[in-house]
């Protein structure tokens, strides 16, 4: 499968925005501080930009925060739209509960690179079966927890004191310190998701 392997600094500078792909890093040493310009512009661009960028801009956010190549992202938002109520709300609460994300959310991971290595590699439970999808959407009531090789692993230790500190956990995940293991209560909503991106622009830029 395609994937991006370049510097993931690059992908902020394009959006100019941060999208939080290194963890902790993003808070203490972006990118964006020391070189705002978008890479190879050596000037801003003069002029208005056409409303088919601004939406191509706010749809290329959102995929490379969650990490997605075109093809599943444009397959999620198909399903979003033939799904009932707001396509936009269900495309975030879709991508709000993949695995990856879910690991990433509940303080298992500082990065979704990371929590998606995880989960790739077999650590990492729904239910108490391993699974190794990271595009799994969990489901309400389900439990996902990592493998008891994990338990005092130095980089979850570090991942939980990064979540206590500048990532807290959201409010329809149970989080249980002592097993590892994350219960998803209920969807999410608009304003509790990751993704800090003007989701009509992004409905509206597959709809043309």
């Amino acid at each position: 499968m395609a994937r991006y392997t370049g510097a993931v600094c690059r992908l902020c500078r394009r959006e100019q925005t941060k999208l939080f792909l290194k963890g902790e890093k993003c808070y203490t040493k972006c990118v964006l501080d020391n070189r705002p310009t978008p890479p190879g512009a050596a000037k801003p661009q003069r002029g208005k930009p056409s409303e088919f960028k601004i939406r191509l801009r706010e749809k290329q956010k959102l995929r490379r925060m969650i990490g997605m190549t075109e093809r599943p992202f444009a397959r999620v938002m198909a399903n979003a739209s033939k799904a009932p109520g707001n396509a936009a709300v269900v495309l975030l609460q879709t991508l709000e509960t993949r695995l990856d994300n879910v690991i990433r959310r509940a303080g298992l991971a500082t990065s979704l690179s990371t929590a998606r290595q995880m989960v790739q590699h077999g650590h990492v439970k729904v239910n108490g079966e391993t699974l190794n999808i990271p595009s799994y959407k969990v489901r309400v009531g389900e439990t996902v927890s990592l493998s008891g090789k994990l338990k005092g692993n130095v980089n979850v230790n570090l991942a939980q004191e990064f979540c206590e500190k500048k990532a807290p956990r959201p409010s329809y995940l149970e989080y249980d310190a002592h097993k590892l293991s994350v219960k998803l209560l209920r969807e999410p909503s608009r304003d509790e998701t990751a993704f800090s991106v003007n989701d009509q622009l992004i409905v509206e830029y597959y709809s043309r």
